[in-house]
């Protein structure tokens, strides 16, 4: 019967230690950052972690009201790119944070919890 009970405690123990570590590594991410270019260079994007667009840089050659399309283009793929990049490296933290709090389990996604 207690055994159950410190069983049940040491569980918790563990999930409030979760919370805890997730916090503190989600306010992290705000560090981990990812460049991407499109257009050979030309339009670089810049993400955090956090999932955020921090900076945004576009060759002059670029800016031609003429062309305006194209400069969009660039600029949504350069973007879509960056936060494609910084996938891998959110999972390796946000994995890192809680390594030792939960078991290994195939499959299991802590990305979700960044949304």
């Amino acid at each position: 019967m207690f055994g159950n009970m410190a069983d049940m405690m040491g569980l918790m123990g563990k999930m409030k230690d979760l919370q805890s570590r997730m916090k503190e590594a989600q306010e992290q991410l705000v560090n981990i950052t990812e460049t991407a270019e499109s257009g050979g260079g030309m339009v670089k994007a810049t993400v955090n972690g956090q999932k955020t667009l921090i900076s945004l840089d576009v060759d002059r050659d670029l800016v031609n009201p003429d062309d305006k399309e194209m400069l969009q283009d660039l600029i949504v793929a350069a973007v879509n790119k960056a936060f494609d990049n910084i996938e891998p490296k959110i999972k390796q933290h946000l994995q890192k944070a809680t390594d030792g709090v939960l078991p290994n389990i195939p499959g299991l996604d802590l990305g979700g919890f960044m949304k």
